[in-house]
């Protein structure tokens, strides 16, 4: 079975969502988001999101890639106060750049981290996200 994760940059901006465990009791899921920038800036912190809020997160970027309308699109992982990573994506030629947002506590404006990552191919970010969709669907 292969862990449900994304990442998304280079080797100089990058983010990640991977899953790390679960709890049986509870059904909420451990996951864990990494990001760095340019090594001077990084983030790495825990997400408690259900395997339903990842799913729907793949497949909300999934519909505006599989049609991109040339428009700038933006997706949070999970509404709740809970949202650990929005990625906001922005037309680049053939592909889209990302401004990231990342909440560490929850939806707290105080404590945050924004970035951009260069522009990736629409047709590798589909295949990107079909794998997340993918592994989604073996777990669930």
């Amino acid at each position: 079975m292969k862990t449900p994760r994304i990442r998304l940059g280079n080797d100089d901006a990058w983010v990640e969502l991977i899953q790390t465990g679960g709890d049986n009791q509870t059904g909420e899921e451990n996951w864990r988001v990494t990001a760095d920038w340019c090594s001077w800036m990084t983030a790495d912190f825990p997400a408690y999101l259900s395997v339903q809020e990842a799913t729907d997160f793949a497949a909300r970027m999934l519909s505006h890639l599989r049609q991109p309308s040339g428009q700038r699109f933006s997706a949070a992982v999970t509404s709740g106060r809970n949202n650990p990573l929005t990625l906001t994506a922005e037309p680049v030629e053939d592909g889209y750049a990302f401004f990231v947002h990342l909440t560490p506590h929850g939806d707290d404006n105080v404590c945050h981290l924004q970035m951009e990552i260069n522009p990736i191919d629409t047709t590798e970010l589909r295949n990107m996200f079909d794998a997340l969709q993918a592994s989604l669907m073996v777990t669930s």
